[in-house]
């Protein structure tokens, strides 16, 4: 038997989480400490699997698998494919970061220090259950049981509208959650119906699904997805959440919960409902144009910091939806390393934000000006996640960008040019913040802002060199992601279409 290092993956932060939540309350400084080891063991796992992984190899890796409830075909059952692998390196990566960049974010709270890094670190392995779980049933209950360390740091740290934040939140992804569920009982029936039931992802590829069946099941899982995505317009909760949470709570919602549901799309819209799935497409590409233009133009007029980059979110995570539903290899691959690329730049931006906003007292973005006169390593760096996050070329979020468009162009003219609208927006409301509170006069109200300390500049420091690394050679994730890419659209039935070349006029009037 292999060592069980998916499940060793999953069970460490967990265990890490029970652990920092018996440390004593009066040993904050203890409970940072311990939360921070356990996330940097995390990391080391999770590089540990990616040792292991095959490149070469096809269909989930490191497989592991339990009966849990057998009279229901629920099986305790783990595997990673490019797809999934690639997530869980970017939540491994972007926690220690967190934990590093919120170090003082829960004192004085109301609740204690050791309960913020506990939850963080369930949050963190309950998300990466969620990657791994090969049975439907099981990824379900992580998926929902997901929502309650996000609840807890939303509704107990943060600022004044946290508890409307936090309970919005819930009722939204709740009621997406309810609509899953329906499909998961219904795929349950089905598979009842022709023998054995079992709730294994392989299993439930297998069924015969008729065409009405099957449509009513995909927008089961599809708005669930949506909610989470978030796309327009189920995606209300998410400026109130971001704008209410601490920061690094922010990028956990945004960088690694959002990501929810559109590794959700992947693996089981497109994995379970192949049909259903070509049939939504352009309706589903429609939404996730609207939502491009939508989270860009709010974004513009944004005057709070937090909300801005929510909105941005919104733009962005349209971006990952139209690649997964062209349906072509371009852009799905550009989707999955969007995926990757998305947690990192805004992860940055939430952060250095904070830190803005802690040291100013307000999030107003009016409220700045001139800061980079006497913090010119924050503006710098505020700089690099802002060029990040509206895809400049040679940072990382450029190349998934770019493949995003370049596969959408081939099924979809109009869908490409109205999208690629949202990257001319993007520099504007990127822009426009950086000038606003960058440049320009030092204000008065300003001068007690200070640059950025060492801790911040660590947490900070790995972001900027992994989006210029895979800015500069994004083979290594490509690398990762194209097999499963390919196995995914094989089994949709769908091929990438033959490009078109155009014929010009020639001088004796026949085309060429």
């Amino acid at each position: 038997m292999s060592f069980p290092w998916l499940t060793v993956l999953l069970v460490v932060p967990l265990v890490g989480a029970a652990v920092v939540a018996l440390l004593p309350r009066s040993r904050p400084e203890m409970a940072k400490w311990s939360a921070l080891g356990v996330s940097l063991l995390t990391l080391a796992i999770s590089l540990a699997v990616l040792s292991q992984y095959d490149l070469d190899g096809s269909g989930y890796q490191l497989g592991e698998e339990h009966a849990w409830i057998a009279p229901l075909g629920v099986f305790y059952s783990l595997g990673v494919d490019g797809i999934g692998l690639t997530l869980v390196l970017m939540t491994t990566i972007l926690v220690p970061i967190v934990i590093v960049a919120g170090w003082n974010d829960a004192d004085g709270a109301r609740w204690s220090v050791k309960t913020f890094f506990a939850l963080m670190l369930a949050l963190e392995g309950l998300v990466l259950g969620v990657f791994m779980a090969t049975d439907v049933f099981l990824f379900y209950v992580l998926f929902e049981a997901a929502l309650v360390p996000a609840y807890f740091l939303i509704g107990g740290f943060g600022g004044a509208r946290r508890s409307y934040a936090a309970l919005k939140f819930l009722m939204f992804s709740l009621a997406g959650g309810l609509l899953m569920l329906a499909s998961v009982i219904g795929m349950w029936v089905i598979s009842s119906s022709q023998g054995d039931p079992s709730f294994l992802l392989a299993d439930m590829k297998d069924l015969s699904v008729g065409t009405v069946e099957g449509r009513w099941l995909f927008m089961g899982f599809f708005l669930a997805f949506a909610v989470k995505a978030p796309m327009v317009p189920l995606h209300t909760w998410l400026p109130d959440a971001a704008s209410a949470a601490t920061p690094g709570t922010s990028v956990l919602l945004v960088s690694v919960l959002d990501k929810l549901g559109t590794f959700g799309m992947i693996r089981f819209c497109l994995g379970l409902f192949p049909e259903a799935s070509q049939w939504a497409s352009p309706v589903v590409i429609t939404l996730a144009v609207v939502s491009i233009l939508y989270g860009a133009l709010l974004a513009i007029g944004q005057d709070h910091m937090m909300r801005l980059i929510a909105f941005t979110s919104v733009s962005h995570f349209g971006f990952i939806v139209l690649g997964i539903f062209a349906l072509t290899s371009q852009s799905a691959s550009g989707s999955t390393f969007y995926m990757f690329n998305h947690g990192l730049s805004t992860a940055a931006l939430f952060l250095i934000a904070g830190f803005l906003i802690q040291r100013r007292g307000s999030a107003r973005i009016s409220d700045f000006g001139g800061v980079q006169k006497i913090a010119p390593i924050t503006a710098g760096l505020f700089l690099i996640a802002g060029l990040a996050s509206l895809s400049l070329p040679g940072l990382s979020t450029f190349v998934g960008e770019f493949l995003v468009l370049a596969g959408t162009f081939t099924v979809s003219t109009t869908a490409a040019v109205f999208a690629t609208l949202g990257i001319v927006l993007a520099a504007l409301y990127i822009l426009l913040m950086y000038q606003r509170t960058m440049t320009g006069p030092l204000r008065d109200d300003n001068r007690a802002i200070t640059d950025m300390v060492p801790r911040e500049i660590i947490a900070i420091a790995p972001v900027v060199v992994l989006l210029i690394g895979f800015g500069l050679f994004p083979q290594p994730i490509l690398d990762v992601v194209n097999p499963a890419v390919s196995e995914t659209l094989d089994h949709v039935q769908v091929s990438d279409p033959e490009p078109q070349t155009p014929s010009f006029p020639t001088a004796e009037g026949s085309s060429k």
